[in-house]
């Protein structure tokens, strides 16, 4: 027999050999199963509510009733992970042999015991330094102290000063020196340095004071 017939041969029998050991390994999960029963903790065999059954890479699930007990549909070989607050989490197997198309558990959830770390309480050692803490411990401000910090007439000035212009006042600045320049276009713009009713004006704040350097009290 020629070689190159053998080596056809040899490769079709390992191809239909390892096409049946996937098949067999890997069945096909196209059958639903009603998957239905009751969840109950271990110690006290007491129905527990609002436990969640999720089947697990399918973003499929449900929860249990006052009574523990739950139904679902899902398919052979599903994950069906139990989960409640206190006990710990729970994943069984769907047969993938299963000949029927309804699968019964009665589940049992074991208690999840949570550590915490030790905290210790110690009095304060005396009477005076509690005193002395208490005193000199900083309360922050009530919402009430914020506001009336705020409105203060100083604080009010700083935060506009600080504050950069929003888009309405800066567009009217602009249509303001677009005006300007348009209504003075072609002739030179009056200079207030020559305006006696300026002058006056200056003058007038001159006396009232209203160029003097406020002290640091005020």
């Amino acid at each position: 027999m020629n070689k190159s017939l053998q080596y056809l041969l040899i490769a079709i029998l390992l191809l239909f050999s390892l096409q049946g050991i996937t098949q067999n390994e890997t069945p096909k999960k196209d059958t639903v199963v009603q998957l239905y029963g009751v969840v109950m903790s271990a110690d006290s065999l007491r129905g527990l509510e609002a436990t969640s059954v999720i089947v697990e890479g399918t973003g499929r699930g449900t929860i249990t009733n006052d009574d523990g007990v739950f139904s679902i549909a899902v398919l052979k070989g599903d994950k069906i992970r139990f989960s409640s607050v206190g006990f710990k989490d729970k994943t069984v197997i769907i047969p993938l042999n299963l000949k029927s198309n309804q699968y019964s558990v009665i589940q049992l959830l074991v208690n999840d015991t949570a550590y915490l770390p030790a905290t210790i309480l110690r009095p304060r050692p005396s009477r005076a330094q509690f005193e002395r803490d208490f005193v000199n411990t900083q309360v922050p401000a009530d919402a009430l102290e914020i506001a009336r910090k705020n409105n203060d007439a100083a604080t009010r000035k700083a935060l506009m000063m600080s504050m950069p212009a929003d888009g309405t006042e800066a567009v009217s600045a602009n249509f303001r020196q677009q005006a300007a320049k348009t209504y003075y276009a072609g002739q030179v713009p009056p200079q207030n340095i020559f305006n006696p009713a300026a002058w006056a004006e200056f003058i007038q704040a001159w006396k009232r004071g209203d160029f003097k350097r406020k002290s640091s009290s005020d």
